[in-house]
């Protein structure tokens, strides 16, 4: 019995640590997730804004190319050395650091914005993209090609171009402590069989995050690039106008003020949950080890251990990074995984890279509706495929080797629903020049068109766009169709018996082409929600075959080889 004195000291300390709501980890879930979801939504983001931000600022294919990548940069050169040392430092902490630093990049990505002119536009009539704008004419184009008619207007950008990739950078870095240091330290604060679950919800948060980042840059481009600075009622351009440039530095400040909050919550963390001298599940992952691999694990622990837990000087860390990393890829099970997880997002990173393309050329789609579909689509069931792989881990029970049963399964399993993709698609129809001669006659591969409708028409290819004539054939541009008017008509190529023909924009749908999409569109989401499946069993397993105190660092190493590795083949 405590002395009537001594408890109003301890015990309220003790109540108000058990109660507090940063002490439970399913808080710390949620302000993880909120930071994956910010992380996601910001990178997709910038995909969706990439071509505006080539037409404001007049930059090359080859400088929106290096923006993208900036972010990688940025985050590979860091993430080793954030995941090793951080395993050693206050976790949350480190987080939210991480999330501000993010913040002021999707800041400092608006700012060119605000630095620039205002965006000016020749006024006049202007017709929507596709429609007439390179019709048969014998006007000399040359202009259209001359260097200074294309360069004259052009302004210096350097400085801009530098900030956006400073800015990018910026959020890289930010990033590196997000995925090592979160998943470990939820794997360190909860039960075993519930640790695949929570890691589940994270990385579905994290794939649901472009989704996000589409439907932002899609709302915000509607918006008129210096809306805040003169009055967009006197426009005389709408969105469909291919003069028009949205609003792109508005998602950038929504993700920064998402970012500032969501961070903010990570400082409120302790270091550990865990009580002292509790330990932050050593037996978890020793138990779901291979059998043949406990043996060597005792010895690894006893050897390297107090190496790498002893107070060492940053330049001894160092110097042991090497014999770490050497540790880790000489344990097979590791490196297997890691190679597995390479290999998985190399095929995922060229499918997704290359579908919209492929919609839009198979069945015949714009790009905002392949880019809809793929995010009402591929998305949402990858989230739930990630979601279910972690709940299967958990209400299984599995072990190690079940885990590792279940990763081979459903990638078979994915790796059929690809093949199938050779068997799917829409012919692809009559194309007059290519397929089929000027006159719907057969075309073998040694002719060459002379199609006497064209003379006189001076026709450039450097940029097409195919029009569906009136006699059912697609040809690829209005000029090469012999279209004298803006409005597609009068059409010399496409002839009738009653004279020129007509055409529409697009190019002309095959029969039996819908449904063929709607069975390639069934696959892709079977496909994307059963190969999710296998990533939270293969992280639960790549935690469990490193000793506890490398499991950050081990993470720290898949995510660096995922970039690498998985980019390089795809």
């Amino acid at each position: 019995m405590y002395a009537e004195g001594s408890t109003p000291d301890t015990e309220p300390d003790e109540c108000q640590k058990k109660t507090s709501c940063f002490s439970n980890i399913k808080i710390f879930l949620i302000s993880e997730c909120a930071l994956m979801l910010a992380q996601g939504t910001v990178g997709a983001y910038l995909v969706s804004v990439l071509t505006t931000l080539e037409r404001r600022f007049n930059l090359q294919s080859a400088d929106v190319g290096v923006i993208a990548s900036s972010f990688e940069i940025g985050n590979l050169a860091l993430i080793l050395f954030v995941s090793y040392f951080g395993a050693r430092a206050h976790r949350p902490r480190l987080i939210g650091c991480g999330g501000i630093v993010m913040a002021l990049g999707a800041l400092l990505s608006a700012l060119p914005e605000f630095l620039t002119h205002q965006y000016e536009y020749q006024s006049g009539e202007s017709r929507p993209v596709g429609q007439g704008q390179n019709v048969c004419s014998n006007t000399s184009r040359a202009g259209l090609s001359d260097p200074s008619y294309i360069c004259g207007n052009r302004t210096n950008t350097n400085m801009m171009y530098l900030l956006l990739i400073g800015a990018q950078m910026l959020l890289g870095i930010g990033a590196t402590p997000l995925q090592p240091l979160g998943v470990s330290y939820i794997d360190d604060h909860v039960r075993r069989e519930d640790s695949s679950l929570y890691i589940g919800i994270l990385f579905s948060t994290l794939v649901f995050g472009p989704a996000c980042g589409f439907i932002l840059g899609s709302l915000c481009t509607k918006v008129y690039v210096d809306a805040v600075f003169i009055d967009t009622t006197t426009l005389d351009i709408t969105p469909d106008d291919p003069r028009w440039i949205g609003a792109w530095w508005g998602g950038f400040i929504i993700c920064g003020l998402f970012l500032f909050l969501s961070s903010f919550f990570m400082f409120g963390f302790p270091q550990s949950l865990n009580e002292p001298g509790e330990g932050p599940g050593g037996e978890s992952e020793q138990a779901m080890l291979p059998a043949e691999l406990v043996q060597e694990y005792e010895g690894v622990k006893a050897s390297d251990d107090p190496e790498i837990s002893t107070g060492l000087t940053c330049c001894q860390h160092l110097q042991v990074i090497p014999k770490v990393t050497k540790h880790l890829l000489s344990n097979p099970v590791f490196t297997c995984i890691i190679l597995a997880a390479c290999m998985e997002i190399a095929v995922v990173a060229g499918f997704a890279a290359f579908l919209g393309k492929y919609l839009e050329q198979q069945f015949n789609l714009s790009t905002s509706s392949a880019n809809q579909l793929l995010g009402m689509t591929a998305i949402p069931c990858a989230c739930l495929g990630i979601f279910l792989g972690g709940l299967l881990v958990k209400k299984m029970n599995l072990s190690a080797l079940g885990a590792i049963r279940l990763a081979m399964l459903v990638n078979i399993i994915s790796t059929a629903c690809y093949v199938s993709f050779l068997f799917l698609g829409c012919d692809t129809g009559p194309v007059a020049g290519v397929t089929v001669a000027y006159g719907n006659e057969s075309l073998g591969s040694w002719e060459q068109t002379e199609a006497p409708c064209l003379s006189g028409c001076n026709c450039y290819t450097s940029s097409l766009s195919p029009i569906c004539g009136s006699n059912g054939i697609t040809y690829l541009s209005a000029c090469l169709a012999g279209c004298t008017k803006t409005n597609l008509t009068g059409c010399k190529c496409i002839g009738h018996g009653d004279g020129p023909g007509t055409a529409m924009p697009g190019k002309c749908s095959s029969p039996g082409c819908q449904q063929a999409f709607l069975t390639f569109l069934a696959v892709v989401c079977a496909c994307s929600m059963i190969g999710a499946m296998a990533q939270t069993p293969s992280v639960i397993i790549l935690i469990r075959t490193v000793s506890p105190e490398l499991k950050s660092y081990a993470l720290g190493v898949l995510f660096l080889l995922l970039r690498l590795l998985g980019k390089i083949f795809a």
